[in-house]
């Protein structure tokens, strides 16, 4: 998902520095590394300001997601389970991605950011990330993710990227040979799902710079 150019205001309820920032640097400068950092964009200051004030509310109910547990179980997703999703502001351009488990957010782990990435490219590396993480802490839990380009990639054991390497990302390259490698030499039972979007909302894993 790429940054667009619209001016934005960024609200930080958990972060080095809580509060509210006029651009996406200021933010990411509370935010990177911070374990459990929880902050949103919004549109307007006013709107920033509101949520600054209620973030119950804005982090359950933020635009773009819905409350998962007020859905039906015959509607919702699998709560006990993984999400995964990426950001690249640009394509290619700076690359981040990471996981969460879905029913509380808490986050799982976070990659980057790295330069001259593509969002698939992150989305797949997150995939096998969480596999490798269910494999290692024999968890039974499914995950989730919304690019169908990556979970093709994961099935495929091989991903698909029309990125050339450069000096730049040879780092993503790496790591992404080191993916390819694990999901050959390891065998898993882990589900691997499509989040719906048009009915769940976004991803829990989103990182919310729409």
């Amino acid at each position: 998902m790429a940054i667009n150019s619209k001016k934005k205001y960024y609200v930080v309820w958990q972060g080095i520095q809580p509060g509210i920032y006029d651009n996406w640097a200021a933010c990411k400068k509370q935010v990177t590394g911070y374990l459990g950092a929880q902050y949103k964009s919004f549109t307007s200051h006013d709107e920033a300001q509101q949520a600054f004030g209620n973030p119950f509310e804005v982090i359950r109910g933020a635009k773009g997601k819905k409350d998962l547990t007020t859905l039906s179980s015959t509607e919702k997703p699998i709560l006990q389970s993984i999400s995964v999703d990426a950001a690249c502001a640009g394509n290619p351009g700076s690359l981040e991605f990471r996981g969460v488990f879905t029913e509380t957010e808490t986050p799982l782990f976070a990659r980057g950011p790295y330069k001259m990435g593509t969002v698939n490219i992150g989305e797949f590396l997150a995939l096998v990330l969480a596999l490798a993480y269910c494999k290692k802490h024999n968890l039974n839990y499914p995950i989730y993710s919304d690019s169908k380009t990556a979970i093709a990639w994961v099935r495929n054991k091989r991903m698909n990227t029309k990125l050339v390497q450069t000096s730049k990302n040879e780092q993503l390259f790496v790591m992404l040979k080191n993916a390819e490698s694990w999901l050959r030499n390891n065998s898993y039972s882990t589900q691997i799902l499509k989040w719906k979007t048009e009915l769940w909302g976004e991803i829990p894993a989103d990182y919310g710079r729409k």
